[in-house]
């Protein structure tokens, strides 16, 4: 299963404000730091506020950060919010379906997957809230974007 784009990120969003939340946050220090564009992100920081995950203020000064503590934001519930339809296959429209078990199959599976999600929680996320804070401080300025690979470079727990 592949999250699309706009959960991650949301995902992104949600890890930046807990490991900086003494900062408000914009959408443009964050799409420039991730190399994100900002069209997609205003996008994405309105459904996390729509979904009661950060607060907004507008003007002046305005910006972002969690409505609530890290440990009361569930990633299922994020995922959820974010992927409404979190179908593996199109089994609805499919010729076999009447008869075919797969069905069954991959409904469990997107259980499975949704219950460990729902196990964790945006505090577990970011367990290592200094090192990420060091990591975010040192983003590259806005003329510079950081990839998609040096994000999710292999790291060790």
């Amino acid at each position: 299963m592949q999250l699309t784009r706009h959960t991650d990120y949301a995902l992104r969003v949600l890890i930046h404000l807990a490991a900086t939340p003494s900062a408000r946050a914009t959408i443009a220090e964050i799409a420039d730091a991730y190399g994100l564009s900002r069209n997609h992100l205003m996008k994405v920081v309105h459904s996390l506020a729509q979904g009661g995950f950060i607060a907004t203020q507008r003007g002046r000064g305005g910006g972002f950060t969690l409505a609530r503590m890290p440990q009361e934001i569930s990633i299922g519930a994020v995922i959820r919010h974010s992927e409404p339809d979190m179908r593996m296959a199109d089994c609805a429209s499919c010729a076999i379906r009447p008869s075919c078990g797969l069905t069954g199959i991959l409904a469990q599976a997107t259980a499975a997957f949704m219950a460990v999600l729902d196990a964790h929680n945006l505090n577990d996320a970011t367990r290592d809230r200094a090192g990420l804070a060091a990591i975010i401080a040192a983003l590259p300025d806005p003329d510079r974007s950081v990839s998609d690979a040096a994000l999710y470079a292999p790291h060790s727990d």
